[in-house]
Formats: structure tokens, sequence, C-alpha cells
């Protein structure tokens, strides 16, 4: 069953790091069964209760997962086998356009802002006890919002989307709840979810956001919560339009207990407009980063929901971060208040090297997607096939299997890291790279 692996520990929390060690260095495989509790125990010399526990542990940490009398077995992709780790080491010399990068020469300058909340912060020190959202941003955002059509709802500051994503789901549910992700999806998202305890079911994504049927599938299977992105989702490219939005407003109606997620992933890059989907439940939120438009290393997303949702993301972050930096929220207000980002023009460059290379590989039969956004995708025959030759033709581009769970092969393509004159260079090597492999002779 084992192998020559040996669990080892006396205490339940010595046990569980065992196994997770296992799993994290190959000795334990993804999909391999554990010994029955009562079995590991006798053979460690414990109380089944204490393996018992461990075995929690190892589920609520996404390293396991149990069904009933068919015991427990490794998770087929763990939490501990982080998606980052599908990447390409792109040598020297080879252009890099997997990284999903935004175009530096299209962020805004940082000091002045920075520099005028400086000037409030020395003039007035922010303390401890003093509210956790700068009162200015948080009408600025509310503001926003409500112009989009975003229903009313208290406004929270996270350090990112995908921190705010995981106090969210850690406020609504219990390990072993199933949430519903997109297929192909943001490979931070699809490592979260497990780690977190929780169990992942696909839905389809085509150019106009998730499948209506897929969700519907997911959530009468018993899903917990749906993670949708609005606009610019990684790594498709896909947006929610108004009749795709009205049919999933739909389908949620009809499970109105189920957690709303979105991530409006496109914000200050996209000329479409956000078609949001919360109202058709009782517990949503949705989530806007700063990263994309203004560079990933500010850190902070503003977050909108019902009140009990965001009181309960609050209450917890005041029990570890306490709140984000009021120097970087008051930065961030000023960039937004003051357009130092023209989310016309930035949408206009992206669309237009995205636009391109999808017109240059469908001029040579290759089908690729890319609606909005910065991303373009590709659907391939052969992943690891498709991504070495382009690597021997000087690309380096990000492996489908970082985003999958059951669709097929994929490569993604960054626009943003793309110069104009090399749409077409670029084109004729994804063109090339679809291609049968040359054959070899054996003299």
């Amino acid at each position: 069953m084992l192998g020559e692996y040996r669990i080892e520990g006396r205490r339940a929390a010595d046990i569980a790091a065992s196994v997770e060690r296992a799993v994290g260095d190959g000795g334990l495989e993804p999909g391999q069964l554990l010994p029955p509790m009562r079995e590991l125990a006798a053979r460690l010399g414990v109380n089944p209760n204490t393996v018992a526990a461990a075995y929690r542990t190892l589920r609520e940490r996404g390293v396991i997962e149990t069904a009933g009398r068919r015991g427990s077995r490794v998770r087929p992709k763990p939490a501990t086998t982080a998606r980052d780790r599908m990447r390409v080491d792109v040598p020297p010399g080879v252009r890099d356009v997997s990284q999903g990068n935004p175009d530096p020469a299209l962020l805004p300058p940082l000091a002045e802002a920075f520099a005028l909340a400086a000037a409030e912060g020395d003039a007035k020190p922010v303390l401890y006890g003093e509210d956790a959202v700068d009162p200015g941003l948080a009408r600025h955002v509310r503001a926003a919002f409500d112009a989009e059509g975003v229903p009313a709802g208290p406004v929270a500051v996270t350090s990112g989307a995908l921190d705010a994503i995981e106090r969210v789901l850690a406020a609504r549910l219990k390990p072993g709840d199933a949430v519903a992700v997109e297929d192909p999806g943001w490979g931070s998202m699809l490592d979260l979810v497990p780690a977190l305890g929780l169990r992942t079911v696909p839905v389809g994504v085509d150019d106009e956001g998730p499948r209506p049927a897929d969700v519907e599938r997911a959530l009468s299977g018993g899903a917990r919560a749906l993670i949708v992105t609005d606009r610019a989702q990684n790594p498709t490219g896909a947006t929610v339009s108004a009749p795709r939005a009205r049919a999933l407003r739909d389908v949620l109606a009809a499970h109105p207990e189920v957690l709303l997620i979105e991530d409006d992933h496109g914000h200050g890059i996209v000329d479409q407009p956000l078609h949001p989907l919360a109202g058709a439940v009782r517990h949503w939120a949705l989530v806007r980063s700063t990263a994309k438009a203004y560079g990933p290393d500010l850190r902070l997303a503003v977050l909108t929901g019902d009140p009990v949702t965001v009181d309960r993301v609050q209450g917890r972050q005041r029990l570890g971060p306490g709140w984000v930096s009021m120097l970087l929220q008051r930065a961030v207000l000023r960039l937004w208040s003051g357009d130092a980002v023209d989310a016309r023009e930035v949408a206009a460059s992206y669309g237009r090297r995205r636009d391109a290379l999808i017109a240059a590989l469908a001029e040579r039969g290759v089908p690729a997607h890319g609606r909005s956004g910065m991303n373009v995708w590709v659907p391939v025959p052969d992943e690891t096939g498709v991504v070495a030759r382009l690597l021997h033709a000087g690309w380096g581009v990000a492996p489908g299997a970082r985003y999958r769970l059951a669709t097929p092969p994929g490569v993604r393509i960054t626009i943003a890291a793309l110069a104009d004159e090399e749409i077409v260079t670029v084109a004729d090597a994804v063109a090339s790279a679809m291609g049968p492999a040359p054959a070899r002779r054996y003299d």
C-alpha cells in the first residue's frame, strides 16, 4: 500500500507532518491509499483517535481526501504541489512571454502619490485602534461600485485579490466543502482552494465567461461556492457579457445559499463594462485589485459584499495583520481619483497586440482566445511538445497545465511583453510548433 515509505510519529501533529513531508518529496504519490486509521494506530502504538486527528489535519490542509469506506488517499493534486512549479525555466536569449506581468511602460509613476500620502501620515500618524479602511478610499470605491451596478455593501481592504478571496472562503466555508472554479482558470486559485481543505469542481469557460450549464451542474451537485472572473479572465481573456451575466444570475437565483465570489481581474486594463452577478444570492463578495493596472507590488485590493461576509473578513483580519497600510491606501486613492491610468488607452494598447496575435495565428490555421486583458490562450494537441519546440525556437510560453483541471491542453502567451514587430514572428513559431514533430532517422 505504501511501498517503502514508513509513516512515523507518536503525536497527531508528527504523524500529519510525516505524511505531508512524504507527499512533498514524492515518497507518497498523488492518489496513493493511506492505511486505515486503526491499522496505522496499531503499527505506531498510538490511540486510533490520534491517527484520526492527524488525518483530519491533513484533510483540512488539502493534502488527503477521504471517501468513506474506500479510505483516505493523497489528493490527485495535493496542495503541497504548487502549480507555480509548472513553469518553464526560460534560458538566456529566449523571449519570455509566460509571466503574466503588465507592460511596465503602461504603469503609472508612483512617487508623487506616495509622497503626498506620506506627508499626510507625517501630519497625522496612524495609530492602533483607528478604522481599518481610509474613509476617502471607501467613499471613492463605493461610488465606483454604485455606478457599475454593484449592490450596496461595506468596503474592506486586503493585500491583493488572492488574499481577499482566501479570507472570504475561510469566513464562509468549512474543510471538505466544494467550490466551483473556472477551468481553465487562475493557477494560484486552483492551488488555494485545496490548500484550504476545500474541493475544486471545474466549470468550463468560453469567451463570455463560465458556461451556465456547467455552473448549474456544479451547484446542483453540491458546490457551496462559485468563483467567477468578471473581466480579463486568466488565462483565456474571457469577459462576462451582459447576456451571460443574465443567464448566470438565473442559475444562481435557484441556489440562493451559494457563496458567490467575483474577481474583477480586468479593472483598469479593459474597456468592456462590468456586468456583476452580485445580488442573485445572499452571500457574495466582489474583489478589485490594483495589480494589473498600477503594478503588482502595490499589493492592495478592495472588497465589497454582503455585510455579514465583509464583517467576518474584517474581524479575522483584525486578529492577523490588523489592516493594510494607510500609507498604501492613501497613495492608491490618489492614483485612482487622479486618473493616473487611462483605462481606455491601456485597453487599446493591449487590445491591439492581442487582436493582432489572434489574427496572425488564425491566418496560420491556429485558433486562439483572448477577448480582453493581456493574455492569449492557444489550445494545442501536445502541450509538452509545443512548449519544448517554442523554447527551441526562442520563445518561452506558460504551460497550460498550470491553469487546467479537466480541459484539454493549451498554452498561455502574455502579449504585454510583445513588441508590435514581434507578433508575426511568434505566430510563425507557434504554428510551426503545432505541426508534427520532424521525423527522426536512424541510419
